[in-house]
């Protein structure tokens, strides 16, 4: 059988689907919270996916969807996950999707350095090299004098922070747990912590008016993150990491088609060097993989 029709390529292409749906995903919520109160637009998007993911995966788990032996993990990974979302949704107020995906991808590389840190996980010095090498990427963006110099790089530090630490715990406990039930939990906790936060901004004209835009955001978030349940059941994240960066691509092209935004000359240096430092990083995990099989 050819490498095409292989489960591996099967996973690369998911991946790749996942990728262009965050970036969709980033380009419509950009717009939309413009039109709606953001806090609606944050709990609309994880209400929709529990809601989605109970009646796709309720028929066919029944009462295991619900089953999970880390109750405080899926609690404190959704919340992490929400808040990787919320500085998202307010950064991508202030900052043009394509920089903002670029700083955002830091996040593997971030997480590779708490794991050093929390589980005592080994890096390598070219690891350490190659995020350096990303940091310094970042710099070219958010250089002062820049496009994106501001407080509102805020957001894109806090988010890669949460998210590292999401990637982190998932890493750690992931193996006890269905995918399924845990894509439950995270559009489930999402939504509950947020209830109580967006009444304080609920406008039942802006949801009547512009319901296809709360529509879609869920609808994207909610597939990208099945795209990346299914990638990861066919392929190990060793073959996968390379391809999320296809993201930074697809945002700085949907940027530049909605938004008529594009980078200025040392921001897409700066974006290609966080691309080929998480390319590179992804290489190095693959070489080590290869290394422990043999």
């Amino acid at each position: 059988m050819s490498f095409w029709k292989s489960r591996q390529a099967g996973g690369i292409f998911l991946i790749i689907l996942a990728a262009l749906a965050f970036a969709t995903l980033d380009t419509i919520t950009k717009h939309a919270i413009q039109l709606v109160p953001l806090l609606m637009l944050l709990w609309f998007r994880y209400a929709f996916q529990a809601v989605v993911t109970f009646v796709l995966r309720f028929p066919v788990q029944q009462t295991r969807l619900f089953a999970t032996p880390n109750p405080r993990f899926q609690a404190l990974r959704g919340v992490l996950l929400l808040i990787t979302t919320a500085c998202a949704f307010f950064g991508l107020q202030f900052l043009p999707v394509g920089e903002f995906t670029a700083m955002a991808m830091l996040s593997p590389m971030v997480a590779s350095a708490m794991a050093a840190w929390t589980l005592k996980a080994h890096v390598s010095p070219r690891r350490w090299a190659m995020m350096s090498l990303g940091l310094l990427g970042v710099l070219l963006v958010v250089r002062p004098g820049g496009q994106v110099f501001g407080w509102a790089l805020l957001f894109p530090v806090v988010l890669v922070t949460s998210y590292a630490w999401f990637q982190v715990l998932t890493s750690r406990l992931s193996g006890d747990e269905n995918p399924y039930t845990t894509h439950f939990y995270t559009g489930l906790v999402g939504a509950v912590v947020m209830t109580p936060i967006m009444l304080f901004s609920w406008k039942t004209s802006a949801l009547l008016s512009y319901w296809y835009w709360f529509v879609l955001v869920g609808i994207f978030g909610t597939f990208g993150h099945l795209m990346l349940i299914r990638a990861f059941n066919r392929a190990n994240a060793v073959v996968l990491t390379p391809y999320l960066y296809t993201q930074i691509a697809f945002a700085t092209v949907l940027g530049w088609l909605v938004f008529r935004h594009a980078p200025d000359g040392l921001a897409w240096a700066g974006i290609a060097v966080i691309a080929a430092s998480g390319v590179g990083n992804a290489m190095l995990s693959a070489r080590e993989a290869a290394g422990l099989r043999q």
